[in-house]
Order: C-alpha cells, then structure tokens, then sequence
C-alpha cells in the first residue's frame, strides 16, 4: 500500500502526502498538470503591492507590533486557504509541517495529550492524557478543555496552531490554563517539553481462563499497524480465543495503516474506498488470510476518522460487534501536498465509503449495542458490555 494518507490527525484531519513541483503534481506514477490563471496571479500581486504601500505608509508600528514580512506572507496564504471555509483544508508553513510529519513519526517534543477541536464552537478539549507524560505529571486530565496558551485564549484558533504554540524545545515549559468541567473551576499549569514517544497500541489478555485478548490503539500512527500486529501475535500465541478493540477517544491518523490493519482481521474484500471530486474511485482491499476469531470494537463521541473507516469494516463484514456510543462522523479524507520551499497546503480531496457504500460524513457510525460511560463511577460499562458481547458469542 502507498504510504502518506492521514486520515485524522489528532488534531484533525489528514490524507495522503503527494509531491508538488513547479506546477507539475506528482501523484503515483501520473503527472498532472496544474493549471496557471496569470490574470488572477497579475491582479493578486497588484493589490497585494497596494496593500503593503498603505501598511508601510500609514500602520503605526511598535517594537511589539511591528509586521515580520515572513509573517505577513504566510498571512496571506492562511487567508487564501481559510476562505474556502473547510476546517480541514490549512496552509502549514515549513515549521509546522515539520512538525506535523514529526506528529505522525510516533515521537514528538510536547507534554504528552491528544486534542480534539469542535467544528461549530472552537472549542478545544484533551480527549486523551498519556500516562508517563509531562500532562499527566502536573495534573491535567481527560476532558479538560483548553482555554489559554502562554495567557492567550485559544478557543476558535486553528488546532494545528494551537499544538504548535504547545510543543517546544525539550526541557522548555509551556503555561496552559484550562476549564474542568467536573469541580466548574479553571486551573493552571506549567508543563515541561519532552520527547514523547505515543504509546499508539496496548494489548493483555483481560481474561486468561476465557482466553480474551484486549487492544487499545489511541491513534494511527505509521508505525501503529507494525506495532499492531506484534500485539497480536503475541496475544495469538497466548491462546486468545477472542478480542476487545479499544478505539475510544481515538482521533485517527495514518490512512495505510487502518487499512493494513483491517488487512489482518478481514477475509478477502474491500475494507474502504474514497471517491474524488471527479468522480474517480479508489479502493482498498484485504486478502483472504485473516484472523477468525469473535471481535468487539468499542467506540464513543471522540472516535474519529480511521477509527471510523476501523469500525465501519468490521461492522459491514459483520466481524465484531460495535460497542458504545455515536462516533465522531469524519468521512472525508484530506490530502498534504509539500511545497519546493518547504511548506504545505492541505486540502479536502474526497470522500470515504465503508464496504457497504455509507458515507458517515457529519453522522458516526451507530453501534449495534449503544452503552453509555457513567463518569461518575469508576466501573467501565462499555467495557463490560463487550465482554458479555463475546461471552455471548461464544
């Protein structure tokens, strides 16, 4: 399979990293010519001169305000690709797309959470706090909502932005304030940068005379299908009879991978397909080898994206049972495209389809059993749903 698509990244969105080169777009082995509207580019530059004659004559600048002409080019091309009114379409510029690839490695300098930004309100919200990390250390938690980064509030600001402001040289710090919603109170927090290695897959066998194996996956990195699939041979080696996938709270990620994934659990087939804004379709399959054993996919509000492709496979096949709540509902896929100078531009490049042919774009995939997660106690329903799901099964 092709490497490169992001599906979700935690903090959005994703596809799959094509190459750009002059006005040439490499896609595969097919160069397609991007075409060039030099009355538009004309036009553009002339305004674009008239605007930085008023800057340069009128604005009243301060050592603090004064405009960076780096920052006011990037300006520029934020607005162009902001107006297309996609929250999943950016420009990133050199650094953040360095920091976005880093993102995707499995490894990255930050405080160790997964966040998640609401389409309609801004809001932001730490949907997952590794454990072992700088966050969890000075006390942040699940479902805290993020308001200011270093005394700015953060709500409505681009998620990619916020994560970048985040992260920093290692051994730095970063001061968060944060809403937690449970005590109704607001906190603060300086929390050290260091690498964070992102524990993406977490297996063990919950019962050992039942032979269940467990697997949590907090998001799909491109190396999570290789770690994936060690947890699952040794789980298989161990005599797991059947299996519990924990999806909850997680974001997506790497296209390829979900797919290489589904490859080991699914009979011969298609596991997803996305269609484009031509029309052209291109789908994913798995082989006849795969793994026949009963299976439960656990879900809640935060699966998204390829935790959604992960789900609607099995659920279509009829492999497993979904356990839990309404997911997310990203059905659309984002493509990066690098730039020569170093940045990139994202942009949404089509729709994904599980096997059956639904789009859950805006509506999640429904589970067959809807559990509820009380918080208040520290009993797991949806966790013991399922295992009575596979008791049953058996």
């Amino acid at each position: 399979m092709r490497k490169g698509y992001f599906v979700s990244f935690v903090l959005g969105a994703a596809a799959f990293a094509i190459l750009i080169t002059g006005v040439n777009l490499v896609r595969g082995n097919r160069l397609v010519k991007i075409s060039n509207n030099n009355k538009v580019t004309e036009a553009t530059d002339a305004k674009l001169e008239l605007l930085q004659k008023y800057i340069e004559t009128f604005y009243l600048e301060t050592n603090e305000e004064k405009a960076d002409k780096e920052d006011l080019e990037n300006g520029i091309y934020k607005g162009y690709v902001s107006a297309l009114n996609d929250p999943y379409s950016q420009y990133y510029t050199k650094e953040e797309y360095d920091d976005l690839m880093e993102s995707t490695s499995g490894e990255y300098k930050g405080i160790g959470v997964v966040v998640s930004q609401n389409d309609e309100t801004g809001v932001i919200t730490m949907i997952s706090v590794y454990d072992n990390t700088p966050a969890k250390e000075a006390g942040l938690e699940d479902g805290d909502i993020l308001y200011k980064v270093e005394g700015k509030e953060v709500t409505g600001i681009d998620i990619d932005k916020v994560v970048g402001q985040i992260r920093g040289e290692e051994g730095t710090t970063v001061h968060i304030e944060i809403y937690r919603e449970s005590t109704k109170e607001y906190k603060e927090f300086d929390v050290e940068r260091r690498t964070i290695e992102v524990p993406t897959v977490y297996s063990e066998m919950l019962d050992e005379e039942k032979k269940i194996g467990y697997v949590k996956v907090t998001q799909f990195d491109s190396n999570t299908d290789e770690i994936f699939s060690k947890k699952m041979k040794e789980l298989s080696s161990q005599g797991m009879k059947s299996v519990v996938f924990d999806l909850r709270n997680n974001p997506g990620g790497n296209y390829d991978t979900v797919c290489n994934m589904l490859d080991e659990l699914l009979p011969e087939g298609t596991v997803v397909y996305t269609l484009d804004k031509s029309g052209k379709k291109e789908i994913e399959t798995s082989d006849a080898a795969c793994i026949d054993i009963p299976m439960v996919v656990l879900m809640n509000e935060n699966s998204a994206s390829a935790s959604e492709i992960f789900a609607g496979a099995i659920q279509d096949y009829k492999a497993g049972k979904i356990v839990g709540t309404q997911s997310f509902g990203k059905g659309i896929v984002q493509s990066v495209f690098s730039l020569p100078d170093g940045s990139a531009i994202k942009l949404t490049v089509s729709k994904y389809y599980t096997p059956n042919g639904t789009n859950i774009h805006k509506k999640g995939i429904t589970p067959d059993v809807k559990v509820e997660d009380n918080k208040d106690t520290e009993q797991d329903e949806q966790l013991d749903e399922a295992l009575k799901q596979l008791e049953n099964n058996n």
